[in-house]
């Protein structure tokens, strides 16, 4: 049982930190997406090496709201950009699509755990419930930086996308008078910001009890602010040329599809 839960727990920290690690270096608007929550069942995963297997079905429901969310705004977005993906032609988007704009920041708040939306009833009762068990420095450390990453490729995206300087894209269509588009953003937005206080008093009859030192219980809040922080003042620059290893590294997602079956079908796939 011990081994068990130290592998998985070991596996689902380092899924964690690599998809974090990837996203930040990914163009794709929907490979973010994907990866992000690639990110979250690492989350789940913890939980339930951490034997926590009520919140890691709390999350999956909460995270299930709002990255369906986080998904339909994206359509929306490359629908409206002209079918681009490439989040490097896309730029200043809120002000031809302002309520998908405020959707998918929120999405993307309830994301990053920011108190008081969805996201945060499960993902911080997680974090805070780890921070009591004793499984030591390192893996509190790690968790710590994972919850900084989503923070972090959660900024980027924001901010390559609705406020940054236009990347010169297609041309934007308007698609926010199609009410099929938007209704059911608008329906998921409401889900998103009060799903969390629902299904924690459906979830869990009686309050969990948890006793932390102050650093800690603050840690995952320090932690968002201080990567928002960085990753807004890093939004001006570009990655520099001494990054071209690492982002190469990581859009390749730390060569992993290679390993595991594109490497085989690379050979076989050169004739057809």
């Amino acid at each position: 049982g011990d081994t068990c839960s130290a592998l998985l727990l070991f596996i689902s920290i380092m899924t964690m930190f690599m998809s974090g690690v990837v996203a930040i270096f990914e163009y794709d608007l929907k490979k973010i997406i994907a990866l992000s929550t690639l990110s979250q069942l690492g989350m789940m995963m913890f939980s339930i090496s951490l034997g926590l297997y009520e919140l890691a079905f709390f999350h999956l429901l909460t995270h299930a709201l709002f990255k369906a969310l986080l998904f339909l705004c994206a359509g929306i977005l490359i629908h409206g950009a002209g079918n681009t993906q490439d989040i490097r032609s896309f730029g200043g988007l809120s002000l031809n699509f302002p309520l998908v704009t405020v959707c998918m920041n929120l999405a993307n708040l309830s994301l990053c755990g920011v108190p008081f939306l969805a996201g945060f009833y499960s993902k911080d009762l997680i974090v805070e419930l780890a921070c009591q068990y004793s499984w030591g420095i390192f893996v509190l450390l790690m968790m710590f930086i994972c919850l900084s990453l989503t923070v972090l490729y959660s900024v980027r995206l924001t901010y390559l996308s609705f406020v940054g300087p236009y990347g010169g894209g297609t041309s934007i269509s308007v698609c926010e008078s199609d009410y099929s588009l938007v209704g059911p953003v608008v329906i998921l937005s409401f889900t998103s910001l009060v799903s969390g206080p629902i299904l924690s008093w459906l979830n869990f009859p009686a309050p969990v009890l948890i006793f932390l030192p102050v650093f800690l219980k603050w840690g995952a809040l320090f932690f968002v602010g201080v990567s928002l922080l960085v990753m807004l003042s890093l939004q001006g620059l570009t990655y520099s040329y001494k990054w071209g290893a690492v982002s190469k590294f990581s859009g390749l997602m730390w060569f992993l599809p290679w390993l595991t079956g594109q490497g085989f079908s690379m050979k076989t796939l050169k004739n057809a």
